[in-house]
């Protein structure tokens, strides 16, 4: 009896024993088994996650032990720093455009742009919309997410309200909710659009406007006419830009007054963009990174020096186009997108 019971507790010590081994024999974790869960929504997440650094030949993932030794994935690697502008103050080279969002989707759309990490936001007086922009930036700063000077906020006087310029910028800033406008830009070119640039150059040294622009002027000469309306240089000069529409002469004019070309419609504008994000060109250099065409078009627009605003309501998109801070264009990709320039504009104002 004796003998039976030690051989019945020698054999569940073995079986215990056994089990405990198995256990610990599981699968290892991968780099993206251990990758924290991201917190933006993007309609390309499975693809991002699986791409590889072109700058990286060794692109098998490797067994990590804890979380702490697994290789994470930096999406911010090639960030582009803010341009400092001729006024001094700093701004964001990519940021989110308003046109035709109303102000419930203007609200909306910018809060989850500043939640994507966006710190531009386009707007303007004829856009209708700088109430809800600004409940969005409200909403923001009282999450927490934001401080005020964390945001740049651009607005544009309408043609309409050129005749009364002073009342028209307050009347923004009152919209906006804000104390200040980073950037106020004259819309287009039109009748005493002099005196307007004149009362922006009176509106900074008011306070409440810091840095100046204008917005659908293409030519050298023009540029010219409104720079000597005032004694305050404009910072930025807002104009269609986009891969076949590409503002090369005029951007490199302004390299000597340190002013900045801001690109509207970057991707091609609502009608346009299946010419853009079909080109051949792009769709080969999108499918060697694992990108979008977007994606590579405004990487592009931003490495060349460009600010972009694309718009959108669509929240996938709105975070599509903030994930291009993690691959870098080569000089001969930049060469092949700059010979796309055909100059060819889609609109006339």
């Amino acid at each position: 009896m004796i003998r039976y019971l030690f051989y019945l507790v020698l054999f569940l010590c073995s079986f215990a024993l056994t089990a405990c081994s198995s256990h610990d024999q599981t699968e290892p974790k991968t780099p993206a088994d251990t990758q924290p869960e991201q917190t933006q929504t993007s309609n390309h997440t499975e693809q991002t996650e699986n791409q590889t650094d072109p700058n990286n030949s060794n692109t098998e993932n490797t067994p990590s032990e804890d979380l702490e030794s697994a290789p994470q994935k930096d999406n911010m690697k090639y960030a582009i720093q803010d341009v400092e502008l001729n006024s001094g103050y700093r701004m964001p080279v990519l940021g989110l455009g308003t046109w035709t969002l109303s102000d419930d989707e203007a609200e909306d759309c910018v809060y989850f742009a500043i939640k994507t990490g966006y710190r531009l936001i386009d707007t303007a007086q004829y856009y209708g919309n700088e109430k809800g922009v600004g409940k969005g930036i409200k909403r923001a700063i009282d999450d927490g997410i934001i401080k005020r000077e964390d945001v740049f906020v651009t607005s544009k006087i309408m043609p309409g309200n050129y005749s009364s310029p002073d009342d028209s910028i307050d009347e923004s800033a009152k919209k906006l909710g804000l104390d200040y406008i980073d950037l106020m830009l004259i819309h287009q070119s039109g009748s005493h659009d002099e005196q307007v640039y004149q009362a922006l150059a009176k509106a900074v040294k008011r306070g409440i406007v810091r840095s100046i622009g204008i917005s659908n002027y293409y030519t050298s000469s023009e540029f010219e006419r409104m720079k000597n309306a005032a004694d305050i240089v404009p910072a930025v000069v807002q104009n269609e830009n986009h891969i076949y529409y590409q503002n090369t002469e005029l951007k490199s004019y302004l390299k000597q007054y340190n002013t900045v070309v801001e690109s509207w419609y970057p991707l091609g504008g609502r009608g346009h963009t299946k010419d853009q994000f079909q080109n051949e060109t792009i769709v080969r250099i999108a499918d060697k990174y694992h990108k979008t065409a977007p994606q590579i078009i405004l990487r592009y627009q931003i490495q060349s020096g460009y600010i972009a605003i694309p718009g959108s309501s669509n929240h996938e998109h709105i975070a599509e186009n903030y994930d291009i801070f993690d691959f870098e264009l080569t000089g001969n990709e930049m060469q092949e997108i700059l010979n796309l320039d055909k100059g060819i504009r889609y609109e006339n104002w």
